[in-house]
């Protein structure tokens, strides 16, 4: 039975559908049935399309005349776009969060960056997908690397190009063929930040953020826009 509306359910349809969004669960592109999702969530018609409108001002979800909606699609330029921004963002972040962070600050990193190593990239029931739990792990990471910068308008908008990018990040590990080390790579961006290794972390979030652009360009999963 679909629950009756509030402004709680609007909040957890919005939360459940940009999940299955970001976890790639629902595809690029993907056409989103409102019916289909009050059915699928037990959510009601206004909550969804109050969740689908919030959506679509995030950019994950695009509006089209007399057709609805649909996931958003990713794009090469779209990818290198977002790719070159969240570059830039991040380091600064990151760099203010090294010449800001304390002891504490180090020992999160440390501690992210070690449950991270430990958990399984895979999703145990279907290892084209990330795990969930990995996911978490890994977004909590990256959130110490830089919780220590002063300023929150570079955090707001690091928030945002983090989301934006998540979906890419999560369509590349099927593809890698290179036996990607995001251990390592963790490992290399955790020891620079404790370090107070400004250029080095800088350089490592940047090498990092761009292999996985790299990948997806390389298995041609994202095209070009045409026209």
């Amino acid at each position: 039975m679909t629950r009756p509306e509030s402004g709680s359910l609007t909040a957890e349809a919005y939360a459940q559908i940009r999940a299955e969004i970001l976890a790639c669960r629902l595809a690029p592109g993907h056409k989103l049935v409102i019916a289909d999702l009050c059915q699928e969530f037990e959510f009601s018609l206004g909550a969804v399309r109050e969740a689908l409108a919030r959506l679509t001002s995030e950019g994950l979800v695009v509006s089209e005349p007399r057709k609805g909606f649909r996931v958003a699609p990713i794009t090469e330029e779209e990818l290198r776009d977002i790719t070159r921004v969240r570059a830039t963002i991040e380091s600064l972040c990151l760099e203010s969060a090294i010449r800001n962070g304390d002891l504490k600050w180090e020992t999160n990193i440390v501690a992210t960056q070690f449950e991270l190593s430990k958990l399984s990239l895979q999703d145990p029931a279907d290892p084209a997908r990330v795990s969930d739990i990995w996911a978490q792990a890994h977004k909590r990471f990256h959130e110490a690397l830089v919780s220590a910068c002063d300023s929150p308008w570079l955090l707001r908008l690091r928030e945002l190009l983090f989301m934006q990018s998540e979906r890419y990040r999560r369509v590349s590990v099927p593809l890698d063929r290179t036996k990607r080390d995001l251990a390592s790579e963790h490992r290399e961006i955790a020891d620079a930040a404790v370090n107070r290794d400004v250029e080095a972390a800088t350089a490592a979030i940047r090498k990092h953020l761009e292999k996985t652009t790299r990948i997806l360009i390389e298995s041609e999963v994202v095209k070009a826009r045409e026209g």
